[in-house]
């Protein structure tokens, strides 16, 4: 492989390699993928993330989960996109093209926080997508313990437990059994939650391709 500058980052422990490929265009294999995400032989990572040039947005971002696969988009690696971005240009706001679509990005000036708009959560069965037709807020679905999620699509599909601990839930292994259920053709991201109070969550993630991920 040729030899390539790259950025570590993270958002809230959901990390990344992020290579630039505005100035120089940068095309990766999936095996690439694995070996740079690979936390003993490579970088390590849960995703890698190519930065390209776009004419729609300020950016373009491609991006690739720790098992090669690409997805269309990510929350966290999004707003770590965001943060270089409006370093580069000494902006507040900016714009990143994805997959998913064009997602608007800012900057808060108290907290220096970084806010990405994800657009629209989809709840269509063909939006998330499903094999067949179901009522996405309660899939006929059970595996172990598990019962009922709701799936929602945020630029990918997930299917979310509410249960009422998240620590007694085994995900290491039933994440993967629900990532490849035949239910989701284009698998699945899987969340456990556990609502505490009126506005306090306790959620854990499987994510598709890349495993047990810390947010």
């Amino acid at each position: 492989m040729t030899t390539l500058a790259f950025q570590k980052m993270h958002g809230l422990g959901n990390d990344f390699v992020v290579l630039d490929g505005r100035a120089r265009p940068v095309s990766l294999t999936a095996a690439q993928v694995r070996r740079i995400a690979d936390r003993r032989t490579g970088v390590g990572c849960d995703q890698v993330i190519v930065i390209g040039p776009d004419t729609q947005a300020d950016a373009f971002m491609s991006i690739y989960n720790s098992d090669g696969s690409e997805i269309s988009a990510c929350g966290n690696a999004s707003r770590c996109i965001a943060w270089r971005i409006m370093e580069e240009q000494g902006a507040v706001t900016c714009t990143i093209r994805t997959r998913a679509g064009i997602l608007q990005a800012s900057r808060s000036a108290a907290d220096d926080r970084i806010t990405v708009d994800m657009g629209p959560v989809r709840l269509d069965w063909q939006q998330i997508p499903l094999s067949q037709p179901q009522d996405t807020l309660a899939l006929d679905l059970a595996v172990g313990p598990l019962r009922q999620p709701v799936a929602v699509n945020i630029g990918n599909p997930h299917a979310v437990f509410f249960v009422p601990d998240v620590a007694a839930v085994d995900l290491e292994a039933l994440g993967p059994v629900i990532e490849h259920n035949a239910l989701f053709p284009e698998r699945v991201n899987v969340e456990v939650v556990a609502v505490l109070g009126p506005d306090h969550l306790r959620m854990r993630v499987w994510e598709r391709g890349a495993g047990i991920t810390m947010a």
